[in-house]
């Protein structure tokens, strides 16, 4: 079954750039890949977008309202229902904590894709920071059913990338290809600025590619740097970005969007942060070694780039560093674990039934499980099989599987009852759907039906200590320490819950 319908209100101009609706472009991708269909509302929409967005099979419905305003919000909201939209996705600094209420007042679920915390409050059923330097407390002020997507595990990235997951990249010892990219607008003219510095470079067999963004203005003023006797080629609005990465052994790149992209393709980069949101976002990567921060708009010189370009060239073991923690960062499957989350906010539970059987198994067998479980060694079918029939005989034995609003199989909950009113609780969640705080939600639902259906009035979880993403997931569900314990001769976290 499809994914339904998204509504997404992103801009793009010289202002502001391209980048909002790009990485709302990968997810509509996204979406569209997981049987959806997606829509975008822009605000004075540039010629750009609609040929861009319209080569996405996404239609652009205009807003007549000054962007971020309460008229904006309300026209949005309208657009969605004739739309039947069972998402609005809203990414742009213009979008204040008002606009989110008025979405979730008029009854439609949200995303809010956000950089840095720029809200006074959040109530949209999910918040996404991409960024390596997200954080929760910059989100303390926010509903209790907002959830948090935090991190690059989330990077938005557009569809042409997801045949480069598993490309790995050849550090060349003698490295000579540059690729530039200044973001969509460049407003400040930095594309021009980076072809003065590869002007000035002494580098053997020097080749660059510069690409120039849709909504750049200053194509003619770049068409003479480029023909200064370098073999530099300008190249605009270009839908192989991958490929050109791919080609390229440095990057001289604005701190925005791109930089998830070079991450995935293990590019290293000097990044230049043309905009304040882009700041924490070139100093985190500086600082986990993927790319070297150049600065500011106001402190990046040509002569500043050339003098950082040329040793990162010629040093072969500073790149094949800056690749390998790039490709340890981002995975490329972020797109994809956002896709996910919105379709998983509904969660059903079931009894397990005899055809659930070999899917157990599967989910038991998987490396990450059976890591974290107290036996470690894998499981043949032939044990599962018998373990699953004798299970399902037994009454103080309950296995749930939990299911999204289209019946597909998100994870597993399990309840060993015991005498005196205990049980002993195990959840797992299918590898493809962690991270995104399912785990949590499986104890809670799963918990309200236990009480309901049973006289249990105690709950026991046991987890290896190392296991700090499993100890947390029952500590949001409502568990408490209570010590140390032992299973199977290994040592355990023991939590408790006790109904109220």
């Amino acid at each position: 079954m499809g994914k339904g319908r998204l509504l997404i209100r992103a801009d793009a101009n010289v202002a502001m750039g391209t980048g909002h609706v790009m990485r709302c472009l990968a997810l509509a991708q996204a979406w569209q890949d997981a049987g959806g269909n997606a829509t975008f509302a822009m605000a004075q929409p540039s010629a750009w977008a609609g040929e861009r967005l319209s080569r996405e099979s996404t239609e652009v419905l205009e807003i007549s309202g000054s962007a971020g305003s309460e008229e904006d919000a309300e026209q949005t909201a309208v657009l969605a229902g004739e739309n039947a939209a069972d998402w609005i996705v809203v990414d742009g600094y213009q979008f204040a904590a008002n606009y989110q209420r008025t979405l979730k007042a008029a009854g439609f679920k949200t995303l809010f894709l956000d950089d840095y915390g720029h809200c006074e409050s959040y109530c949209a059923d999910f918040v996404l920071n991409q960024n390596a330097s997200a954080d929760e407390a910059a989100y303390r002020n926010r509903e209790a059913h907002t959830r948090l997507l935090l991190g690059p595990q989330y990077c938005l990235l557009r569809r042409e990338f997801n045949a480069w997951r598993e490309w790995r990249r050849e550090i060349a010892p003698a490295a000579h290809r540059v690729l530039v990219t200044m973001g969509g607008a460049d407003p400040e003219n930095f594309t021009g600025r980076a072809l003065q510095a590869l002007n000035s470079m002494a580098v053997n067999e020097l080749e660059a590619v510069v690409v120039v963004g849709g909504s750049n203005m200053h194509s003619a003023a770049l068409q003479p740097l480029a023909g200064a006797g370098k073999r530099i080629t300008l190249r605009r609005d270009v839908l192989n970005m991958a490929e050109l990465m791919a080609w390229a052994d440095l990057a001289v790149s604005a701190a925005g969007t791109t930089c998830w992209e070079m991450c995935l393709m293990g590019l290293p980069a000097l990044l230049i942060d043309l905009a304040a949101n882009q700041t924490a976002v070139a100093r985190e990567l500086d600082r986990r070694g993927c790319a070297i921060r150049l600065g500011s708009s106001i402190d990046v010189s040509s002569e500043k780039i050339m003098e950082r370009a040329e040793p990162l060239l010629k040093s072969v073991g500073d790149r094949q560093a800056m690749s390998r923690r790039c490709r340890e960062l981002v995975d490329g499957k972020g797109a994809a674990r956002v896709v996910s989350a919105l379709s998983n906010t509904s969660l059903h539970l079931r009894p397990a039934q005899e055809e659930d059987a070999r899917l157990l198994w599967e989910w038991a067998n998987d490396p990450q499980v059976r890591a974290a479980s107290f036996s470690s060694a894998p499981i043949p079918w032939s044990t599962h099989a018998a373990w699953f029939a004798e299970r399902r005989r037994e009454n103080h034995l309950r296995i749930w599987i939990a299911e999204d609003d289209w019946g597909t199989p998100v994870g597993q909950i399990r309840f060993d009852q015991h005498a005196g009113g205990d049980a002993e609780i195990d959840i797992s969640v299918a590898r493809e759907l962690r991270g995104q705080g399912l785990g949590v939600e499986l104890i809670r639902q799963a918990m309200q039906s236990l009480w309901s259906a049973t006289s249990c009035v105690r709950l026991h979880a046991f987890v290896k200590p190392e296991n700090v993403v499993s100890v947390k997931a029952f500590e949001k569900g409502g568990f408490r320490r209570v010590g140390m314990g032992e299973v199977q001769g290994n040592e355990a976290v023991h939590l408790i819950y006790e109904a109220t």
